[in-house]
């Protein structure tokens, strides 16, 4: 509902003098607007003073100028910044496909049998020789004892051929011997009936005899022969220098060495891992894996370079390596050898682009990163990331004139 207000009476009021401002510029109050008055038409308030103000509007052709200068200048400005960065860039060839590598060894058992103690735990670092975990050596310890003895039958074996050489050597000489009188006993009976003073059947005992001791002459010779040869053809052979010694002085070889195999020790330095189902009880099967070895002791770095910036890169030019892990450390490094294939090449199943389907794409090339100095200060471990910038010594300007 509208509200009547009444007018005040005479007395009521008291009449208040305004500011010269705010005379001439009262709070605006809402009415509808009177038409506009013409410039020349309108005439300032009575009651206020004139007022003077400076204009500060340039003229249309200068700002013209100013504009036209500043749309000629910013592009130039620019060419010439991005001109001169590429032309004293491309000396450094940078990748974020890049990862650190450690050598890594599978622990493997070369005998088989049962786990008796295991004395590493994963990811515990241990030293060259330590041992990791054993094996029961008590089969092994008496195939020692068995190759030990059979050393020892060889040997004897041995002696026994020898004494056999010198028997057959005996028998030989008797057989010579009795070769000799029969052939004497014979040449006087045949000189005998050769004088008529003997009948000549008298020779039939004489001569039969003298083929037996013929055919025992030559038994004997093949007896000293094959005692000969079980001695290597050499009857003053050492006994241990006999096959059969050698060969069971290698079993005993064997047997020791298995016997010492019963400790499965750590090859080189590094970090253990994957030894969490490794138990006492457990038996291992030759030559299956059930440990690793990191190799902390040699640490390099693998850049995948795509194929396009190979150009300029060789063997022994100097490279930045940052660590995600480490951001603020910048290692020093160089290239130590240059891939001789891309991945694809080396992968379980290489990629056959003679299909109808064939989208060519951009190649990489593995570059091994030998680090300057040794990273041991660094926690470093193998598989982490990596970003590399290799110095090729030559800006885009350089290759452009030739150098």
């Amino acid at each position: 509902m509208n509200a009547r207000v009444a007018e005040p009476k005479p007395g009521e009021f008291t009449a208040v003098a305004l500011p010269l401002a705010e005379r001439a510029n009262p709070p605006p109050v809402p009415q509808i607007a009177p038409p506009p008055v013409p410039r020349a038409a309108a005439q300032p308030p009575t009651s206020a003073a004139p007022v003077a103000v400076a204009s500060t509007e340039r003229p249309r052709g200068k700002r013209r100028i100013g504009r036209l200068a500043l749309m000629v200048s910013v592009p130039l400005v620019l060419a010439g910044a991005g001109g001169y960065f590429y032309l004293l860039g491309g000396r450094f060839e940078e990748t974020d496909n890049a990862y650190v590598q450690q050598a890594k060894l599978a622990i493997s058992s070369d005998i088989a049998g049962r786990i008796i103690g295991v004395n590493v735990t994963d990811n515990q670092p241990v030293k060259a020789g330590d041992v990791i975990f054993s094996i029961d050596p008590e089969p092994y310890r008496i195939a020692l004892d068995q190759a030990n003895a059979a050393l020892a039958t060889a040997r004897v074996n041995v002696e026994q051929l020898k004494v056999s050489h010198a028997t057959a050597n005996a028998n030989l000489t008797a057989a010579q011997s009795a070769l000799e009188i029969q052939q004497t006993t014979f040449d006087r009976q045949a000189a005998l009936v050769k004088q008529g003073i003997a009948s000549a059947s008298t020779l039939d005992q004489p001569k039969l005899t003298l083929q037996q001791a013929h055919t025992a002459v030559v038994t004997a010779q093949q007896q000293v022969a094959g005692a000969a040869a079980a001695l290597g053809g050499d009857p003053n052979l050492a006994t241990d220098d006999h096959p059969a010694v050698r060969a069971a002085f290698a079993q005993v070889e064997l047997a020791e060495r298995n016997l010492g195999k019963t400790q499965v020790t750590a090859p080189a330095d590094g970090v253990i891992s994957q030894v969490s189902s490794l138990n006492v009880g457990q038996f291992v099967a030759t030559g299956t894996t059930i440990a690793s070895l990191v190799e902390t002791g040699g640490t390099w770095v693998q850049a995948n370079f795509k194929e396009t910036q190979l150009t300029e890169l060789k063997t022994g030019m100097p490279a930045e390596i940052k660590v995600d892990a480490y951001p603020e450390a910048a290692l020093e490094g160089k290239v130590s050898s240059i891939g001789a294939g891309t991945g694809s090449e080396f992968s379980l199943i290489p990629a056959q682009n003679a299909t109808g389907n064939w989208v060519k794409v951009v190649q990489r090339i593995p570059i091994r990163i030998e680090f300057d100095q040794p990273t041991r200060e660094l926690l470093l471990r193998t598989g982490m990331s990596a970003t590399v910038s290799i110095d090729t010594g030559h800006s885009t300007l350089d290759k452009l004139q030739g150098h």
